[in-house]
């Protein structure tokens, strides 16, 4: 298990742990999740056969309230991802002070290859399964890669049918209409917009003069791609699944997104439609485009895309983690000698979630609010966060990727004191 992802993040605490005065009893407790649940999911295909699906449920952590992470469809999904997304989800909503502990959940699925019907099949049966294991106020899901509103909507109304009563605030990142927060789909790509928009200036880089690749075009990494587009930074790369463009000059963000919801595939910019005329490109592949040479690099697609096979190709100053996990530890430690600000996913993506507790809250109290509050609401937590985060990595000399482990360790750390210790127990 020494290569796997879990092992991997582990080792994000080893540096911070240095900086916290933690109970034996903390570190024990975050070192295994509190709970695992594996399902097989039997879904009657359209053609008639029967196919199983393995299914996923970590909830990691609940110290802080209950556990809150998204649901992912891919066909790499495993165990060990899945238990190193709840790990990270755990210091996110730490992080961002967020009333939750960290869960995540998948499915080992292309879910590409299925119909509409198979795949609403699919994720009502995935609820069936894992009914008793989740709840509004236990284990919250939300979406995640190839996971939609509609979705997360079918989800929350099987839910409904297996209880016998409405419960909104199960699912978060539901369809605005049947109890959904406005914001909730642009609001991972938002708060990461929010965290570079506050630390860039203290570097005196402006908009106009900052250069930006984006890896990953979906939901998260478009939409950051669009937003940083109208703030007058300069777009000069993104990418899918499929490969990328370049253009020196930037490129036309919103002609491309649209492109892309057309044809689902950034490919179809290549050489046909009206992006073609509008500015000069070049095609490029995901490796080529990590190794731009730009001010800001955005990570924006899947983990593990940034190792020490491709580290010394960086050649931005900062990486804003949109995805979750996308640097190795390894890697992490080859970008620090360089000189390359690394920005944790733990704090940049972490919009989703805030946005999510934001809809939770709403549907308890039955009291809705406007985009305008939402994102307001966001701004200042994502603001409030990210000051705090630099001010730990100035006064302790420390990258902010170990300032975010401090700040959620030390979060962490109090909650479960307040539980009783050792310390407590045997000196109190």
């Amino acid at each position: 298990m020494s290569d796997s992802l879990f092992a991997d993040a582990s080792r994000r605490l080893e540096q911070a742990l240095k900086y916290v005065s933690l109970s034996e009893d903390t570190t024990e407790r975050l070192k295994y999740p509190k709970s695992t649940l594996i399902v097989s999911i039997p879904v009657r295909m359209d053609n008639g056969s029967l196919r199983i699906f393995q299914g996923y449920r970590v909830r990691y952590d609940d110290t802080r309230g209950p556990t809150k992470g998204g649901i992912r469809y891919h066909p790499k999904v495993s165990l060990d991802e899945v238990q190193s997304l709840a790990f990270w989800m755990t210091f996110k909503c730490a992080v961002l002070n967020l009333p939750f502990g960290g869960a995540k959940g998948g499915i080992t699925l292309n879910p590409k290859e299925l119909s509409k019907m198979e795949l609403e099949r699919l994720s009502r049966g995935y609820i069936d399964a894992i009914a008793d294991f989740i709840g509004p106020d236990v284990d919250i899901p939300a979406p995640d890669v190839y996971t939609n509103p509609m979705i997360m909507g079918w989800m929350a109304d099987q839910y409904n049918i297996i209880n016998r009563k409405l419960c909104p605030a199960v699912v978060t990142g539901k369809p605005v209409t049947i109890g959904g927060s406005l914001g909730r789909d642009t609001a991972t790509a938002m708060g990461a917009f929010f965290v570079i928009e506050t630390l860039l200036p203290k570097f005196d880089l402006v908009p106009q003069n900052t250069t930006v690749a984006v890896q990953g075009f979906g939901n998260a990494g478009a939409e950051i791609a669009e937003l940083l587009s109208k703030a007058g930074y300069k777009v000069v790369a993104v990418s899918d699944s499929q490969g990328g463009i370049y253009a020196k000059k930037g490129l036309d963000i919103p002609s491309i997104r649209q492109f892309k919801e057309s044809n689902r595939s950034i490919k179809a910019v290549y050489c046909e439609g009206s992006v073609c005329n509008i500015v000069e490109h070049e095609v490029l592949t995901n490796e080529e485009l990590l190794a731009l040479d730009v001010d800001v690099l955005v990570p924006a697609a899947l983990e593990n895309q940034i190792t020490e096979a491709n580290v010394h190709n960086i050649k931005a100053k900062f990486i804003f983690e949109v995805a979750n996990g996308p640097t190795t530890s390894d890697a992490d430690k080859i970008l620090k000698a360089k000189g390359v600000n690394v920005i944790p996913d733990i704090l940049v993506n972490a919009g989703g979630v805030t946005v999510s507790y934001f809809e939770w809250v709403q549907n308890r109290s039955g009291l809705y609010w406007t985009l305008e509050e939402v994102n307001q609401r966001l701004k200042l937590k994502m603001i409030e966060e990210t000051e705090v985060i630099w001010k730990i990595a100035q006064e302790l000399s420390i990258s902010m990727r170990t300032a975010a482990y401090v700040h959620g360790l030390n979060r962490l750390g109090e909650a479960m004191n307040a539980k009783g210790t050792r310390d407590y127990y045997v000196n109190g």
